[in-house]
């Protein structure tokens, strides 16, 4: 039997840098949510390992051998040495390097149909652990469920209740090399920087409490992303501007910025203006949770 999983988008209400460790890589506190849109993930379980891939962004994703699903498939059978596996079709919706988490969320839904396949509980530690080796983002991706998240992506905090944010995505169509956002920072390695601290959110904030907090807060990789691809800052003034918007800001190391409206109709509303405006850009609306 075919199983199937969603993929949804990952989106970073907030991201603060704290600051670049011995290793070279960057500490962070991101307050993550997840969007309906996304990609598509199936699994034909017991034959052998094999990935497969349509949709409208497909085009541009790298070698197959290097995706993260069969990342995330091999970790998985290495803490799992008598599972079964399987071919798996991706069809793929998302915008590729674009600040969604699109491959990380896609390997935690490779993850999810494989423990699904082999009986496997989705708080099992070696599935965990099969998800941090395969990359940063992808235990915050395995249950889909908003929280903060630290370190590297490898500490997460409790479940937020949220309500419901009315939100729009919208990508220029311009890939950003995460790398090249966090080089822009300019951290040298053991430097900390002047960060002050993640606005306490809550277990279960009301609307008004949760804006007022996202204002206290901050992307920032946004004005490197900015410098690197001037097309964001034109996507996050549109937004701005858009009536009804109560937020604008740019998801992970971009080009994907979000706005969150006050309600569904100024919501709506603001879709139709931009694509008639840029019907070459990406448009997704949707409540984010």
């Amino acid at each position: 039997m075919i199983l199937v999983e969603r993929a949804p988008a990952k989106i970073n209400l907030s991201l603060h840098i704290i600051g670049r460790r011995a290793d070279g890589l960057h500490d962070l506190e991101s307050l993550v949510v997840f969007s309906r849109a996304g990609d598509c993930l199936f699994l034909n379980p017991g034959v052998p390992l094999a990935l497969s891939l349509e949709g409208p962004t497909a085009s541009a994703v790298g070698e197959l051998d290097d995706n993260l699903v069969l990342t995330a498939a091999r970790h998985f059978a290495t803490r799992f040495p008598l599972a079964k596996l399987g071919a798996f079709h991706l069809i793929k919706h998302l915008p590729v390097a674009a600040g969604l988490g699109g491959g990380s969320s896609d390997a935690a839904a490779a993850l999810r149909l494989l423990a699904r396949t082999n009986q496997v509980p989705i708080e099992d530690s070696n599935l965990h652990e099969a998800a941090r080796m395969t990359g940063a983002d992808v235990p915050v991706c395995l249950l889909r469920k908003p929280r903060i998240m630290r370190g590297v992506g490898d500490m997460l905090g409790p479940f937020v209740l949220l309500p419901p944010l009315f939100g729009l995505l919208v990508n220029p169509g311009v890939p950003v090399e995460t790398k090249a956002v966090f080089a822009q920072l300019k951290l040298a390695p053991g430097e900390i920087s002047r960060f002050n601290g993640h606005p306490e959110v809550g277990e279960s904030p009301s609307a008004e409490s949760l804006i007022e907090i996202l204002h206290k807060g901050r992307n920032d990789l946004e004005l490197a992303a900015c410098r690197l691809v001037p097309l964001i800052g034109d996507v996050l003034a549109v937004l701005t501007a858009a009536p009804g918007c109560r937020l604008a800001r740019m998801s992970g190391s971009g080009a994907t910025c979000f706005a969150i409206f006050k309600d569904r109709h100024s919501l709506v509303r603001a879709r139709k203006v931009i694509l008639q405006a840029h019907p070459a850009w990406w448009v997704k609306s949707g409540i984010l949770s």
